[in-house]
């Protein structure tokens, strides 16, 4: 036991406080959108324009790039959750079906094969082929948390979980920790929004 907690200690002893503060703001950003609270987006700003740098700094491109893609999608989810939706009040809850889904994943899977393949060929990425389909998966599975898909939670526990030995391959073993935090909040944020999918469409059924 005492081993274990002295490689947990030594493991936040070579943690930079730039990305002790960015798995914060990480955590605190899928709070609050468990919560459908639009704070969550001011600390995905900051938190995502931190980790841009960080990806760089240890040849993960592929993720870097997807940083830069949540800092525009960090405004854009804003402006959905303040101002979307048919009646310009904010978004709601929604569904896809089976059919968009299987759709969305083979697109997923394309981008991934061709973009693992340039980046294996053309440049240093670290597990190209991984990193393309985390990277893939989390542009279309951002823009669904914008849009208040339901599915979106689905989507994030397949995409944490293969990210988490990317990470420690990597030495970014705070960020490896926040990814495992992270798919526990993800299936409470899933059962969440789903309890509240169904409530809305029953008050809209007896409205």
């Amino acid at each position: 036991m005492a081993e274990v907690s002295q490689f947990v200690l030594s493991l936040f002893g070579e943690m930079s406080p730039w990305e002790a503060g960015a798995v914060i703001l990480a955590i605190a950003y899928l709070l609050l959108a468990v919560r459908e609270n639009i704070l969550c987006w001011y600390c995905a700003l900051v938190s995502t324009t931190i980790f841009t740098f960080l990806f760089w700094d240890v040849s993960l491109l592929m993720e870097s790039a997807l940083n830069v893609y949540y800092i525009i999608m960090a405004i854009y989810g804003w402006h959905q959750w303040k101002f979307g939706g048919s009646k310009k009040s904010g978004v709601f809850i929604s569904s896809l079906g089976l059919r968009k889904n299987i759709l969305i994943i083979t697109i997923i899977l394309i981008a991934t094969l061709v973009s693992g393949w340039l980046l294996s060929q053309h440049t240093n990425a670290a597990w190209p082929y991984v990193d393309s389909f985390t990277t893939w998966a989390s542009v279309v599975t951002t823009f669904m948390v914008a849009k208040k898909i339901l599915e979106n939670w689905l989507y994030w526990l397949v995409i944490d979980s293969i990210s988490i030995p990317l990470y420690i391959d990597r030495g970014l073993y705070l960020t490896a920790i926040l990814f495992m935090v992270y798919i526990v909040i993800v299936i409470i944020g899933y059962l969440n929004w789903r309890q509240r999918f169904i409530e809305q469409n029953t008050s809209t059924t007896y409205a």
